[in-house]
Order: structure tokens, then C-alpha cells, then sequence
């Protein structure tokens, strides 16, 4: 069984119902074969990424960039899963007011030195999300689980 690790940073109401639309497409009951895994990012630990075979990353953005919970998760990370995780397959979403291409820019950045594979684009939400915002979350969480199927 392939397992997905979700790793979030949900302090708002809008990020909660992205997270849960992330999930809700991951474990869609036409995905076998993966265990779904969520972390909120500053519980997420080193083997939790190791064990996993893709991620998806939720972060608000501040101050134009991730938040410092998913920058936290990447300090711990990143070099005890250099060598280890290139080339798993990830997805983003972030969620802003405004400014929140320096979020992903920046987790983009991070996942191109891990040498992890954008399975889909980031959802990107300003402002509160819209229903069609929330279906975007379904799919990228549904697009990634379905990477991992075996």
C-alpha cells in the first residue's frame, strides 16, 4: 500500500475547508491502494516523510510567503530526505488574502532541492474559496492519491 502524506497549516476557516476538500478528494472511494496521512506541519516528523510515497503541502500564505509552521516541517526535513525522496510526486495549495505567489515560489523552490515531482498545479485561493476553489482541492487531492495507486 502506497501512503500519502497531507502536511497543513490550517489556522483559518478557509484553509480548514481547502484541507478538507483535500482529503475528501484523496480518500474518494475510487482510490485504492493508498493510505492517507495527515499531519498538521508542526507534528509532521522526518519518518513520517520517509515512509511516505507522495505529499500534499497546505499553507497560508504570510507576508507573501509559506507560513513558518510548513517552513518549520522543511528545516526538519530537508536533508534527511534528500537523497531519500527524489522524485515523489507532490501537490500545493495555498490560501491568501493577497500576495501569495511568494508562497509558492517559495515551496516550489524547496520541492525543486528535494527533487520532488509537481503532480499538478497549486491551487492557489485569495479571499474566501469558492465552490469552484473547493472542487480544485478535491482534484488536486484526488490527483495525487491516484498517482500512488498501484
Amino acid at each position: 500500500m502506497s501512503t500519502l502524506l497531507i502536511v497543513h497549516h490550517t489556522p483559518s476557516p478557509a484553509c480548514q475547508a481547502m484541507f478538507e476538500a483535500i482529503v475528501a478528494g484523496a480518500t474518494n472511494s475510487e482510490i485504492g491502494g493508498v493510505d492517507v496521512v495527515r499531519r498538521p506541519a508542526l507534528a509532521a516528523t522526518v519518518p513520517d516523510a520517509l515512509e511516505a510515497d507522495g505529499y500534499i503541502l497546505g499553507t497560508p500564505a504570510n507576508i507573501g510567503y509559506m507560513s513558518g509552521a510548513l517552513k518549520v516541517f522543511f528545516d526538519l526535513i530537508y536533508y534527511p530526505c534528500l537523497d531519500s525522496t527524489r522524485a515523489r510526486p507532490y501537490g500545493l495549495y495555498v490560501h491568501g488574502n493577497e500576495g501569495t505567489e511568494g508562497a509558492i515560489r517559495a515551496v516550489e523552490s524547496i520541492t525543486t532541492g528535494l527533487s520532488w515531482t509537481k503532480a499538478a498545479e497549486p491551487v492557489n485561493v485569495l479571499g474566501t474559496p469558492s465552490k469552484a476553489d473547493l472542487e480544485a482541492c478535491w482534484e488536486l487531492g484526488a490527483t495525487v492519491a491516484a498517482s500512488l495507486m498501484e
